[in-house]
């Protein structure tokens, strides 16, 4: 059984729909990745996982049970953790504060405070630092520490190399592993083609708000990628 299932998803924005449709599956242990344009959707589909967007409730299935439209603190408690784009950390609280969020819902699980210094030394060094006060690549340190603290089965990072250098992208996609490791599948929403086919198990392309390719790495050749990204 996945660990998520996604079935004939759509997604709306008053009268705009965003989503056509969607089907995507995360098995346990598993990276997989979204790719596609701006605008193609992938934003829209995690934000409706996460439970930020309205959902049909058994178009998305979490560990066996339906969690379309529930709320997001619901969703975070049954272990779904979300990185989103543009990190959105606490300006007025220190790195650990924003850390210490993550965790309020109060999961058990392999990570802890030291656990994520652990994982990303640097942020230990400026625990008492506002969070906005770091380098793009340490607040996205942050931000994946704070959804790591919630102790998830599954995270979903949205766009995690946005802005960043790329010897700093190579830190952040370098540190991944280690958390599929600990028991976390991840559902990474990425630009980046060559990154998202060296990380992912498998891979997914959106284009108008509908999955046009779908295969894992070693199956989809630079013509198909093409042709599902663009419509060519």
């Amino acid at each position: 059984m996945s660990l998520l299932a996604v079935d004939r998803l759509d997604a709306f924005y008053g009268d705009f729909q965003a989503l056509f449709g969607v089907g995507l599956e995360v098995g346990e242990g598993e990276i997989v990745a979204v790719i596609g344009a701006n605008g193609a959707g992938k934003s829209t589909f995690l934000r409706s996982v996460a439970g930020l967007l309205a959902a049909r409730r058994d178009a998305i299935v979490f560990a066996g049970q339906p969690i379309g439209g529930a709320p997001a603190h619901t969703i975070v408690g049954m272990g779904v953790a979300m990185v989103p784009e543009g990190r959105k950390l606490f300006p007025s609280l220190s790195v650990e504060e924003n850390l210490r969020i993550g965790a309020y819902r109060g999961r058990p699980g392999p990570w802890t405070l030291d656990r994520v210094w652990r994982l990303f030394p640097r942020l230990a060094e400026r625990r008492r630092v506002s969070g906005t006060a770091m380098s793009g690549g340490e607040q996205q340190m942050a931000a994946i520490g704070r959804a790591l603290m919630s102790n998830p089965r599954l995270m979903l990072c949205d766009e995690i190399s946005l802005g960043l250098a790329p010897v700093v992208v190579r830190e952040l996609y370098a540190a991944l592993p280690g958390v599929v490791a600990e028991g976390c599948s991840l559902l990474v929403i990425e630009q980046d083609i060559g990154q998202a086919l060296r990380i992912a198990d498998r891979v997914y392309c959106f284009q108008e708000g509908r999955v046009t390719l779908a295969g894992r790495p070693a199956e989809l050749t630079r013509e198909r990628i093409a042709a599902a990204y663009f419509g060519a």
